[in-house]
């Protein structure tokens, strides 16, 4: 498998997963429909699949174009958000597996910034939409912090550490002055703001990350560090994650 990056609309990220074997091919949440169909072309692949992780215009504004350009596409969205993801052809469930060319994906629900949310799980690759980002998670728009912490730390935690994150925006740097504000004396946040500080001073995109690199700076992560916890107040995991996401919110 091949992920190739195709940054959008400012700070977002689509991401063309390449089966190398079959010469099969799926993008993840196509924001702008001309300049994937032209990555597409230089590729010399055959796009299958358009896998939707939610609803949002920015995550599906490129569908119609690509519908349009290229024939016989499976349309993937969760199946509380495939009502309003026109083009839909395949609403999945949480643990249901589909095929692109010889790679086999997993669904993981993961609702909370939209009800229908969900995450694609490759071999060794999570695609997490605006669910998990490098060092931060996404906007509580329409589910709760229990929600939340039960996508990051029950589900996506849990997976092996070396899971490679392709998440949706770049938000990594804000991301991290934020756990640092709350974190200080973390040598992996200094470090990992540096480098990020870095790779986007020069243009350089900071995604993916890792799973374990998430548990070492990602504050939503980290709900039980004690620094964390006296930053919010709270010690509860869900009362953790909601006072840190008004906090993040407001920074």
């Amino acid at each position: 498998m091949r992920v190739r990056q195709i940054p959008c609309l400012g700070d977002n990220y689509c991401h063309l997963i390449i089966d190398e074997e079959t010469g099969s091919a799926a993008i993840v949440d196509p924001a702008n429909g001309p300049k994937i169909a032209a990555v597409l072309h230089d590729e010399k692949v055959t796009l299958t699949h358009i896998l939707c992780t939610h609803h949002h215009w920015d995550h599906t504004g490129g569908i119609p174009h690509l519908l349009d350009e290229f024939a016989d596409l499976q349309v993937v969205a969760g199946a509380q958000d495939a009502e309003r993801i026109k083009g839909t052809t395949l609403a999945v469930l949480d643990g249901q597996r589909f095929a692109v060319g010889e790679l086999e994906a997993q669904v993981i629900d993961v609702p909370c910034h939209t009800r229908g949310h969900i995450a694609f799980l490759f071999d060794g690759a999570l695609f997490s939409g605006d669910t998990l980002f490098v060092a931060g998670c996404g906007r509580f728009f329409e589910g709760d912090a229990a929600q939340m912490h039960k996508a990051l730390n029950l589900r996506f935690a849990v997976l092996p550490p070396e899971t490679k994150v392709y998440c949706g925006h770049e938000y990594t740097v804000s991301n991290l002055r934020f756990a640092q504000s709350l974190e200080p004396d973390n040598p992996a946040l200094r470090a990992k703001l540096l480098w990020a500080t870095a790779q986007c001073e020069a243009g350089h995109s900071t995604v993916p990350s890792t799973i374990g690199e998430e548990l070492t700076t990602n504050p939503f992560m980290r709900l039980n560090s004690p620094e964390i916890q006296a930053a919010t107040g709270a010690t509860r995991p869900v009362q953790v994650m909601q006072r840190l996401r008004e906090l993040k919110n407001a920074f």
